[in-house]
């Protein structure tokens, strides 16, 4: 599985989702004026650009392990803070932040727990950690069609429905055990459009995710059956597709 590509190829198999999305995301946490932000596993910068809309270029912070994420953000934001680094090792102090944002991330944390403790130590105390990821363990996901045909025709295909957070009170239950208090579990639902099949498979060919890393090893033949499987299930003109995410709004202990 890999995320080591380019900003325009990510937008390209999940932008259009993700987007919409982050707007939705920093509208259900809730920012002031004022406040500090930190965006972990940033991406090339999907929630980031609503978080500096919102807070200003100098109240927002950015991480992310995948070093052409991390250029591609600095890139699209002159002179904001972003650093090459992963959610369980954050190199901010403690009570850096106000709030700390991790959008489609916790799926793929190698210690989720140590993850969301991390966000809660840079985080202030009474301060925000957020989360959201797809709800690929309760159906709704950007990639359901995919997955579906992906299992009719290989029952061990590795879907994302285990991911970390993926199934409904999961993430809740995550921040629980990062020592997080006051959580708050909702949905979030938004669509992308498509001009028709080939704009939607180009996507899974671009090796991104545990998705593209299936396609990528798949060969010619299981690969070309795959591809037939999802033209019979989505339309072969424009379409839209709907996903939902489950998303999560926790305090950190400790506020007098």
């Amino acid at each position: 599985m890999s995320f080591a590509v380019s900003a325009a190829a990510y937008h390209r198999f999940m932008g259009r989702f993700s987007e919409p999305l982050a707007e939705q995301f920093v509208a259900v946490v809730g920012l002031r004026p004022g406040q500090r932000a930190l965006d972990v596993g940033c991406g090339p910068g999907a929630l980031t650009a609503p978080l500096v809309a919102a807070l200003g270029p100098d109240a927002v912070s950015a991480v992310d392990p995948s070093p052409t994420f991390v250029t591609a953000a600095q890139q699209r934001f002159p002179g904001l803070d972003v650093r090459q680094g992963t959610a369980e090792h954050l190199d901010w102090p403690d009570d850096t932040f106000d709030a700390a944002f991790a959008q489609l991330v916790v799926h793929f944390m190698t210690d989720p727990v140590a993850g969301l403790r991390e966000m809660g130590r840079v985080t202030r105390p009474g301060g925000v950690v957020a989360a959201c990821v797809w709800k690929h363990g309760g159906g709704g996901g950007p990639i359901d069609t995919f997955w579906r045909a992906a299992l009719e025709l290989d029952p061990d295909a590795p879907d994302e429905a285990d991911l970390a957070g993926s199934r409904e009170g999961h993430l809740a239950t995550l921040c629980e055990a990062a020592g997080l208090v006051e959580v708050e579990a909702s949905t979030l639902a938004v669509e992308a459009a498509f001009t028709g099949f080939d704009d939607w498979w180009s996507g899974y060919t671009l090796g991104i995710g545990p998705a593209g890393a299936y396609v990528r090893d798949l060969d010619e033949s299981a690969r070309a059956r795959l591809r037939e499987r999802c033209a019979d299930i989505l339309p072969a003109g424009p379409f839209v597709l709907p996903a939902a995410a489950w998303c999560v709004r926790a305090q950190v202990p400790g506020a007098t």
